[in-house]
């Protein structure tokens, strides 16, 4: 019986992880809609965050399921509580991405991102690409070294983010206040969810030692 209970277990980490490709995949796609004006993209990220969305009430469902099919311990309860934790961060990834799609389609076909800070918007695409994959992985292998460095990963994006914040305040800046609301949001998105990423870390730093991410470091390892 707790082989099978492990399994599921098991089963129900897979689909936290394919949810986390899929908001990877979302988050590059907004990007390319965002920064090309691709009407078409914009809409699949749309079909992705739904997708997302009903996996995210799969998750939910399987894991009190595992809370109600036996008396979870120590290891095992981590992971169930964990799990419901994870669902929500990743889900709320996948609702970032979809605004940023959002955004690219209400302002079809003239473009939400003028040409100058279209780079910019590129660079924080890739770097919410980068945490994504990072968060993917710790995920499939939860190792507490590596989920501590999605912190580090987000450093780049919060300087990108102050980037883009200086770039809009700046006295030249000449390209509309609907423009520069816009991209208040659009950073604010990208940064959202890089920080969710990073909570997907932090929650994996708890299942793996049974220690707050706050207190955990590589020299006190927590024991099962």
């Amino acid at each position: 019986m707790r082989t099978e209970y492990h399994e599921n277990l098991s089963q129900l980490a897979r689909l936290l992880h394919e949810m986390c490709l899929r908001d990877r995949t979302a988050i590059a796609t907004a990007t390319n809609a965002l920064v090309g004006g691709d009407i078409d993209q914009a809409n699949l990220v749309i079909d992705i965050g739904a997708e997302v969305e009903a996996m995210a009430r799969e998750a939910e469902q399987e894991a009190m399921r595992l809370l109600a099919l036996q008396s979870p311990v120590a290891r095992e309860l981590r992971q169930v509580v964990t799990g419901i934790q994870l669902t929500g961060n990743l889900q709320r990834m996948a609702t970032l991405a979809t605004h940023i799609a959002t955004a690219a389609r209400r302002r079809h076909p003239e473009g939400a991102i003028p040409e100058p800070i279209q780079p910019l918007i590129s660079r924080m695409g890739s770097a919410a690409v980068v945490i994504a994959t990072g968060a993917a992985a710790v995920i499939e292998a939860p190792d507490p070294d590596t989920a501590a460095g999605l912190d580090q990963q987000d450093d780049l994006m919060d300087h990108l983010h102050e980037e883009l914040l200086a770039t809009l305040l700046d006295p030249a800046w000449a390209h509309g206040i609907t423009t520069a609301v816009d991209l208040t949001l659009l950073g604010r998105y990208y940064e959202r969810f890089a920080d969710n990423a990073v909570e997907v870390g932090r929650r994996t730093i708890f299942l793996a030692t049974g220690e707050k991410a706050d207190e955990w470091s590589p020299a006190h390892r927590g024991d099962d």
